[in-house]
C-alpha cells in the first residue's frame, strides 16, 4: 500500500513538471515570420542556374570562327546608318562618375521581372544581339557512332548559328528547319554552344507568346521552351548622395483635400516642421479653391466635387520621386512620424507598399489592416471576404507585418501605385477598393511604430458647424442609400466579377 502510494505521488510529480516545461517552453507570440528582404539576382534564375549542368570546358579548345555581323546570321540585312545621340552629355564631366554610381545601384535593386525565365529574347528588329539570344547548354552525350545529326525545328522564328565550327556541316541556317552534323561530337557539341533563336512572328497581345523549338536526333527527342517579349525598360529613380536616406529625394507627399483648407494648412505646417524640403503634392476639388502656396508644394485644382479616387489619380500622376506617401488632409506630423522608417522598410524588402498607424485625438491608434482573400464562384462570379488581421510577422521587422490592406497612411513605390491605379467613380465612399484592384500585384506591410496623429473631430457643444463643415459633411457621408454606395457595390458587382462580400 505504501509503495502503491509512493509510486501514485512520483507520477504527479512528474506531471507537474512536464506541465511547467510545457508552458514555460510555449511562445508568447502564435505569430511566424517571412523574408521579404531584397536579394540579388532573380530566384528562378537562381533555381535554374543550380539545376542546370556545368558546361564542357573541354569544348573550349575546339576553334570556331565567328561570323560577320551583316551575314545571315539574323536572316536580315544590316540596318542602314543611322545618328547615334550620346546621353551622358545632359551631365556635367563633375557628376558624371556620381550619376553613374547612382544609376548602377538603383538598377541593381531594380525588381525581378527584368528577367522572367533564361531565355526571354527580343522580337528581330528590336534592341537585341545575339549574345542574349545563344543557347549554350545544348549538348550530346557520347554515343558509338560514325556520324551525328541533330534536326531543329520552330513554328515562330528561325534558327541560326553565331559561329562555325571546323568539322560540322550546318542545313537550313536561318530557316525555321535546320540541320547539323558532323563525325566528331566534340566538334558538334561545340558548334550546339552557337545556336541562336530569333524571333519572326511577334504576337504582343499574347499574354503567354511562346514558341518550342523541336530538337531530333537517332532514336531521341526533345524541347525548350522560349518566351518571346520585349525586354522590361528599367523605371530608376535618382534618389540623391550617398549616406542616409534622402527623404527629399526619395518621398512625395500626396494628399486630396475638399474644403478643409484650415486643415490642410496644419498639415503643411506639421510636416515643415520635420521635414522642410518634402515635395507635396495637393488635389483639389473645392467649388471655390483658395491659394495654397509655398516651396515645395504643388496645389493642382480639379471640377467641383470630382472626387476622393480621382484626387488621388490627380496627385500620384505628379509624383516622380521613387516612393509617394498618402496622408489625408487633416493628418498632423509628430516626432512619431518618421518616414525613414518606412524608406528603410521598402528599400530592404521585396514590399510594394507599407502603411503606417494613425492615432486619434482620444489616444487610439489604428493600422487597419485587412487581409483579402477570394473565393472562386461559378458562372454567377466569385466571393470577397475581408478579415482584420495579417498574415505574417517581416523577418527583422518586428513591427512590422505582411498584410493585404492598410489604413490611409502609407508609403509605397510610385510605378506601382500608378499601375493599379484609382477608379475615378468611387468618388466619396471608398478606401480597400484600390487595394482589391491590386491585389496578386502588390506586396502590402504595415508597420505600427510610424505614427501620424488625426485632427480632432470631437465638436464642443457651443460651438457652430460651419457652411464648409455642413458641405463637407454632405459629400464625405452620404446615406447608405445613395448612389455612391450603390456605385461602390455595382463596381464590385461588374468590374471585379463579386457576387457577394463578407467582413468581420
Amino acid at each position: 500500500m505504501r509503495s502503491l502510494r509512493k509510486t501514485v505521488l512520483l507520477a504527479i510529480l512528474v506531471s507537474v513538471v512536464l506541465v511547467l516545461a510545457l508552458i514555460h517552453s510555449w511562445p508568447t507570440r502564435a505569430y511566424t515570420t517571412v523574408d521579404v528582404w531584397q536579394r540579388s539576382g532573380s530566384i528562378l534564375e537562381r533555381h535554374l542556374e543550380e539545376r542546370l549542368p556545368e558546361l564542357d570546358h573541354r569544348l573550349g579548345n575546339i576553334p570556331f570562327h565567328v561570323r560577320d555581323k551583316c551575314g545571315k546570321l539574323v536572316g536580315t540585312s544590316c540596318s542602314p546608318r543611322v545618328s547615334a545621340h550620346p546621353l551622358h552629355t545632359a551631365f556635367e564631366a563633375s557628376d558624371l562618375e556620381e550619376m553613374k554610381r547612382r544609376r548602377a545601384k538603383e538598377y541593381k535593386s531594380f525588381p525581378e521581372e527584368r528577367l522572367t525565365i533564361p531565355y526571354s529574347i527580343q522580337r528581330r528588329g528590336g534592341a537585341s544581339s545575339p549574345k542574349n539570344n545563344y543557347h549554350p547548354r545544348l549538348g550530346l552525350t557520347r554515343l558509338p557512332r560514325d556520324h551525328y545529326s541533330i534536326n531543329f525545328t520552330a513554328m515562330l522564328g528561325t534558327l541560326n548559328v553565331a559561329a562555325e565550327v571546323d568539322g560540322v556541316k550546318i542545313k537550313g541556317d536561318s530557316e525555321m528547319h535546320m540541320t547539323l552534323s558532323s563525325s566528331l561530337l566534340p566538334n558538334l557539341n561545340r558548334q550546339l554552344q552557337f545556336v541562336t533563336y530569333t524571333n519572326t512572328l511577334f504576337n504582343p497581345s499574347t499574354a503567354d507568346h511562346r514558341d518550342s523549338p523541336m530538337l531530333e536526333t537517332e532514336g531521341h527527342q526533345a524541347s525548350f521552351s522560349i518566351k518571346i517579349q520585349h525586354g522590361v525598360t528599367p523605371k530608376l529613380y535618382n534618389t540623391g548622395s550617398k549616406g542616409e536616406y534622402n527623404v527629399s529625394a526619395l518621398v512625395t507627399i500626396a494628399t486630396k483635400t475638399f474644403l478643409r483648407y484650415e486643415k490642410l494648412q496644419n498639415l503643411i505646417d506639421s510636416v515643415r516642421r520635420y521635414y522642410p524640403t518634402v515635395t507635396i503634392v495637393i488635389a483639389d476639388d473645392s467649388e471655390n479653391p483658395q491659394t495654397i502656396s509655398g516651396p515645395y508644394i504643388e496645389h493642382y485644382i480639379m471640377p467641383f466635387g470630382k472626387g476622393w479616387f480621382a484626387g488621388r489619380n490627380l496627385a500620384v500622376s505628379q509624383v516622380t520621386t521613387k516612393y509617394v506617401l498618402w496622408v489625408d488632409d487633416d493628418f498632423i506630423f509628430t516626432s512619431d512620424t518618421k518616414l525613414e522608417k518606412l524608406v528603410d522598410v521598402l528599400e530592404r524588402t521585396t514590399l510594394d507598399l507599407v502603411g503606417g498607424a494613425v492615432r486619434e485625438a482620444t489616444g487610439y491608434t489604428a493600422t487597419y489592416r485587412q487581409t483579402i482573400s477570394i473565393e472562386s464562384g461559378e458562372e454567377d462570379g466569385d466571393c470577397l471576404h475581408l478579415r482584420r488581421g495579417f498574415h505574417h510577422v517581416i523577418q527583422g521587422f518586428p513591427n512590422c507585418v505582411v498584410t493585404d490592406g492598410v489604413i490611409n497612411f502609407f508609403l509605397a513605390r510610385t510605378d506601382k501605385v500608378q499601375q493599379v491605379g484609382f477608379d475615378p467613380r468611387l468618388a466619396r465612399v471608398a478606401h480597400l477598393e484600390f487595394f482589391i484592384d491590386g491585389l496578386g500585384s502588390l506586396h502590402v506591410g504595415s508597420c505600427d511604430d510610424v505614427i501620424v496623429n488625426h485632427a480632432t473631430k470631437i465638436k464642443l457643444p457651443w460651438t457652430s458647424q460651419s457652411e464648409s463643415d455642413k458641405t463637407y459633411a454632405k459629400f464625405r457621408y452620404p446615406p447608405a442609400s445613395s448612389d455612391a454606395t450603390h456605385t461602390k457595390n455595382g463596381l464590385l458587382f461588374f468590374k471585379n466579377r463579386f457576387q457577394c462580400l463578407t467582413h468581420n
